[in-house]
């Protein structure tokens, strides 16, 4: 079980890893060995995320979700297999922690007094010199 936190965790078996060739460090070795990890998660079936922190983090995945509803997730910066691999998991963990926070909701606001009148102020300000300048054309006719 991989623990996001006290509320989500994953079974491990939820977790499809595919190795293939890096483009990353490795000299020659980039050339014969597998290290990159291409991590996917079925986000919209799986049954341990509830469904409100399954909606946020099908929002915050964005391009990653594909057609079929897995979340994909390449990790090919380390040199080895077995640490790219822990890189995918965590950032998958720190994506789905990140959806199990829910938005604070927004409160709406007024203006203050204060602001009203100098936006009033610089728009009746900006309206005289137009005003002018309309005048000078005139006269020069």
């Amino acid at each position: 079980m991989i623990d996001v936190n006290q509320r989500v965790s994953l079974d491990e078996s939820e977790l499809a890893f595919e190795f293939i060739r890096s483009s990353g460090p490795g000299g020659q070795n980039v050339n014969k060995v597998s290290t990159a990890v291409r991590l996917r998660f079925d986000a919209t079936g799986s049954p341990s995320l509830p469904e409100d922190v399954r909606q946020r983090l099908l929002t915050l995945a964005g391009r990653r979700i594909g057609g079929d509803g897995f979340l994909t997730i390449l990790a090919q910066t380390a040199r080895t297999q077995e640490a790219n691999r822990r890189d995918a998991v965590a950032r998958l963990v720190a994506l789905i922690a990140r959806a199990c926070e829910r938005p604070k909701p927004r409160r709406p606001t007024r203006p203050t007094l204060g602001s009203q009148k100098r936006r009033l102020e610089s728009k009746r300000k900006r309206g005289e010199t137009k005003a002018r300048r309309r005048g000078l054309g005139e006269a020069d006719e």
